[in-house]
């Protein structure tokens, strides 16, 4: 018997919505698997992803996911190193949601070819499913390895460095980024229209917001106040801290996923269980198996 039924998905960018009936599914997850033409350096195996990430998509199949969510960092160092990451993607039955990690700009010059070789409707979008908005954010808008500078952008990464460096926070790496207050505007919203259909929330990214581990997202703050804002919100899934992290940020639970790329042999991804109960993550190799009750998500202190 299968882990979850196929589905079908809408998606909601710039305005566009749609959805489908149920109560229930399940969707496929994975994050930073970095894959390189290169030889491994620490626990780090770059080739070895590939194979990896073959098993993981087999194991999506078969379990009839609905969909798939990557978290980012497809690729460690080039983008002559994304094509036989896809070539594997595309054997995935269902859809497949990119969000982009900082290695996935090395090399780039302009960021809306990764959007576009990725399938990803802008850089950051939404997607409705059985009454849950599932928001994709892009917490490399801003940064220092995102073609932000010459841009409006970089007035605001300055300003985020700058508070960063004021608060004797531990975030302000140059392998993080943030979130620009045009997307911080766009997650208002959509968390306002979700709150107003009555839908339920999850939310995706590449950097962590919480617990503050010197990897979150620049801005985590100013982030977590909007989502802490809306009772809707459930959770906050993560991936670029490889070791997986857990906490709960005013009643959202905030999940990091293990990276794929660390280990020789142990892979890391999980197949996500949502129903009215509870959000089962159900991870394999070095991913950890977790349960969270709705009914414990959502209560703000």
């Amino acid at each position: 018997m299968c882990y979850c039924c196929l589905g079908i998905l809408g998606l909601a960018s710039s305005g566009a919505s749609g959805g489908d009936g149920g109560n229930s599914f399940c969707f496929g997850l994975v994050a930073d698997i970095q894959y390189g033409d290169c030889d491994a350096n620490r626990a780090r195996f770059y080739r070895n992803s590939l194979s990896k990430l073959e098993e993981c998509i087999t194991a999506f199949n078969e379990a009839e996911v609905a969909f798939t969510v990557n978290l980012g960092d497809s690729v460690d160092r080039s983008q002559n190193d994304l094509a036989p990451v896809l070539e594997r993607f595309a054997k995935l039955r269902a859809p497949l949601y990119h969000i982009t990690g900082n290695h996935d700009y090395k090399g780039l010059k302009n960021n809306e070819t990764l959007y576009r070789l990725l399938g990803m409707p802008g850089e950051y979008y939404s997607v409705l499913r059985n009454g849950w908005r599932l928001i994709m954010l892009n917490t490399n808008e801003i940064a220092s390895y995102s073609n932000c500078g010459g841009t409006w952008k970089e007035a605001e990464l300055e300003q985020m460095e700058k508070i960063i460096a004021l608060e004797k926070r531990n975030n302000g790496q140059t392998y993080n980024g943030g979130v620009s207050s045009k997307q911080l505007q766009w997650l208002d919203t959509q968390l306002r229209e979700a709150r107003d259909k009555g839908e339920q929330v999850l939310v995706f990214s590449h950097h962590p917001l919480y617990p503050p581990i010197g990897l979150t997202a620049l801005n985590d703050k100013e982030i977590l106040n909007i989502l802490s804002s809306y009772p809707c919100v459930k959770a906050v899934i993560s991936g670029h801290h490889h070791a997986g992290a857990y906490g709960e940020y005013r009643g959202i639970s905030c999940i990091t996923l293990e990276g794929m790329i660390e280990t020789e042999k142990t892979t890391a991804y999980a197949v996500v269980k949502v129903t009215p109960e509870a959000i089962s993550i159900k991870g394999q190799g070095r991913a950890k198996f977790r349960v969270i009750p709705l009914s414990s998500l959502g209560k703000k202190d």
